[in-house]
């Protein structure tokens, strides 16, 4: 009765998603679901009702989610949600290293990648079960949402000891066995890896695999191509990103970032090809990506995301022949570090009430400096960029090796921090690292950087080997990291 009291007279169980600021999260302020915001509010009372946490990820443009969105919309279902779990939503653009560490754990633990993200927690956190997308009612298997909540709830509540302890080895699994995953870094393990990649790419194509990932995959072959000299590898990045259908794989509403690894992708293609409908497309895409910057008032900034798609314009101008729009760029590059960006402190994910200290955001806005320092000479952009990798040294290095994805443990799950290197939506944020260090060793002509990018890339080398298509970022790094070592 004294938790009933506590619950009633607080109100932690009435839908909070009024108070959110992204599409994803407000849509659902009208759901029956009693979802709760992230935070350590909700695994605070998760413990104190001693319920098992429901954890929703989704985003505002992703038709999956939106279709698992009317299954909540489901007053019986929600009812169901509401009396024996604590429902948790996340916006994946708003928390990625939630999206991530979580998205990790569903791999391992049902070999499923995409959103939304529906994971079972224990009130640590920790994850004992989970997929994608759950139909209310599965007519097949006769197992949808109305079965397996009340299985998992009473699997948590009846098997605490043995729902903790899946839970744990399926954390250790996702975060990769670090200490196992050490390996060195030369020609040989780089042509595998990559073969490994196309291998992933060719499987991928053929079953309708993430548009991202193809493109990630056919800027790295068209790289490899240009070393090599494998006309292989040349056909399948042509298969991967045909020149003259490339604009029509991004609609107007996809997101910026898909279309940043296209262009980034094209550019490659047309320096090792000289292929004159690349050139065509790139330059078209490069507009679009133009308007993906953007304004100095836009409140929807993301930092990571935000920087990859200032540093793919920075980076696409020169070589396509356009110097206006990485002029857009270099200003969109100028407003954001006025407004997410403190010296010997980093970056926020937003520029307004939003977490700090997560990777990704340092790494890509010290890449898109670097950018912008090949594209202006600028000083300035430089220092940025030092002081972003100095800073990930200082806050976010691991012992053994390699950089966590947040500076501290998150104060809702504080036992956990994880080290990604495989790609995603961006690229994975250690194999960037190893990038961002390898552009700063080229441009400073310090050693001590490219030294860094190969400690970083060791750190990871047994995880990328069977990372697939996913491993496509860490094998571009390691790629460019054995072309530097040569005299």
């Amino acid at each position: 009765m004294a938790i009933a009291a506590c619950v009633t007279e607080q109100g932690p169980l009435t839908n909070r998603m009024s108070q959110a600021s992204t599409g994803y999260l407000s849509r659902a302020a009208r759901q029956p679901v009693r979802w709760q915001p992230w935070g350590s509010e909700a695994f605070a009372l998760a413990e104190r009702l001693d319920r098992p946490v429901l954890l929703v990820v989704g985003a505002d443009r992703c038709r999956p989610c939106a279709e698992m969105d009317r299954v909540w919309d489901d007053p019986a279902l929600a009812s169901l949600v509401n009396a024996l779990f604590v429902p948790v939503r996340v916006d994946r653009d708003e928390r990625p290293d939630v999206a991530h560490r979580y998205g990790d754990v569903v791999r391992t633990l049902s070999g499923l990648d995409g959103y939304p993200l529906t994971v079972f927690l224990t009130a640590g956190g920790a994850a004992f079960f989970g997929g994608t997308t759950f139909p209310a009612d599965d007519p097949v298997t006769g197992r949808g949402l109305r079965q397996i909540l009340p299985e998992a709830a009473r699997s948590y509540r009846e098997k605490r000891e043995a729902v903790e302890s899946q839970a744990a080895a399926a954390q250790a699994l996702a975060d990769g066995r670090p200490a196992l995953s050490h390996g060195l870094v030369d020609p040989a393990t780089v042509a595998i890896g990559i073969g490994s990649v196309r291998a992933g790419l060719e499987e991928a194509l053929s079953d309708g695999g993430s548009v991202i990932a193809l493109a990630r995959g056919a800027g790295l072959l068209f790289a490899w191509f240009g070393q090599t000299g494998d006309s292989g590898y040349l056909r399948l990045a042509l298969r991967l990103i045909d020149p003259h259908a490339a604009l029509t794989s991004f609609t107007a509403d996809a997101p910026a970032v898909l279309r940043a690894a296209q262009l980034r992708a094209l550019v490659r293609g047309w320096v090792v090809t000289g292929d004159s409908g690349m050139l065509v497309t790139g330059r078209a895409l490069l507009r679009q990506a133009e308007a993906d910057l953007p304004v100095q008032t836009d409140p929807a900034v993301f930092t990571d995301a935000t920087a990859y798609v200032i540093g793919s314009v920075l980076l696409a101008g020169p070589p396509l022949g356009d110097s206006v729009a990485p002029g857009q760029a270099q200003a969109s590059l100028d407003s954001l570090l006025r407004r997410v960006y403190a010296r010997d402190i980093g970056a926020r994910h937003q520029p307004v009430g939003s977490v700090r200290g997560l990777l990704d955001d340092q790494i890509q806005l010290a890449g898109a400096c670097v950018a912008a320092y090949r594209f202006t000479a600028a000083d300035r952009y430089l220092d940025v960029a030092r002081d972003l990798v100095a800073l990930i040294e200082r806050d976010y290095a691991a012992p053994l090796g390699g950089y966590f994805d947040t500076a501290l443990p998150d104060p809702a799950v504080p036992a956990v921090l994880t080290k990604r290197v495989l790609d995603n939506g961006l690229p994975g944020a250690n194999a960037w690292v190893a990038a961002v260090l390898l552009d700063l060793a080229e441009v400073t002509g310090d050693d001590s950087y490219r030294r860094r990018a190969d400690a970083t890339l060791e750190a990871f080398a047994a995880v990328a080997a069977d990372g697939g298509l996913w491993a496509a970022g860490y094998f571009d790094a390691a790629r460019a990291a054995v072309a530097m070592r040569r005299p």
